[in-house]
Order: structure tokens, then C-alpha cells, then sequence
């Protein structure tokens, strides 16, 4: 059975989210320094999602929306992290589209 993979639309691509998994963390700030806009460290040294209003997310699996003029910096917080702690998915499937369970 051969598995065929579309290009994603423009649609697609505005559709992502990212998470980060805190239980990974090493707090480096690597993805703060990348994406300031979508990450930020907190008090306990531990990266989180911000919100679109700059808020910051620190429910465990809390997502934010990546904006597509962001998605490169945060394609690159993803790959540089060395906690492999960020996720960025698909809102209409959550599948991992970067980050360590990307297929």
C-alpha cells in the first residue's frame, strides 16, 4: 500500500499549532530567542506558548497558533531545541508537522 503525501496549502499552513512539552525542557531559551512572539521563559526557567494577547500558557499540553509570517522561526526553535520539547501540528488533524514525533 503506498502512502501518497500532498503538499499543504497555504490553508494548511496557516493551520498549526505549536506546544511544548515542559517535562522535556532544559529552559536554554533557544526558542525565545528564535520566536520572542509564540515562546517565553517563565519565572522557573521552563519555556512556555504565549497567546496571541502575549499571554503567557502554562497549562501542561497548553497550545497557541502559529502565525505564518512566525512559522520559520518557530520551525527553527523546533529543530535547534535540545530538550525536543516543541511541537508544531496540524490543527485539523493534530498531526506533528515538526518536532521530535514528526513523521
Amino acid at each position: 500500500m503506498t502512502v501518497q503525501h500532498e503538499a499543504p496549502s497555504p490553508e494548511a499552513a496557516e493551520a498549526l499549532e505549536v506546544w511544548i512539552d515542559q517535562d522535556l525542557c532544559t529552559g536554554d531559551g533557544i526558542c525565545a530567542q528564535y520566536a520572542p512572539d509564540v515562546f517565553e521563559l517563565d519565572i522557573d526557567g521552563l519555556a512556555y506558548v504565549k497567546s496571541a494577547d502575549d499571554e503567557l500558557l502554562q497549562e501542561p499540553g497548553a497550545t497557541t497558533p502559529v502565525p505564518l509570517p512566525l512559522l520559520r522561526d518557530v520551525v527553527d526553535s523546533a529543530k535547534e531545541c535540545p530538550g525536543d520539547c516543541i511541537h508544531v501540528r496540524r490543527v485539523s488533524d493534530s498531526v506533528e508537522v515538526y518536532g521530535p514525533d514528526a513523521e
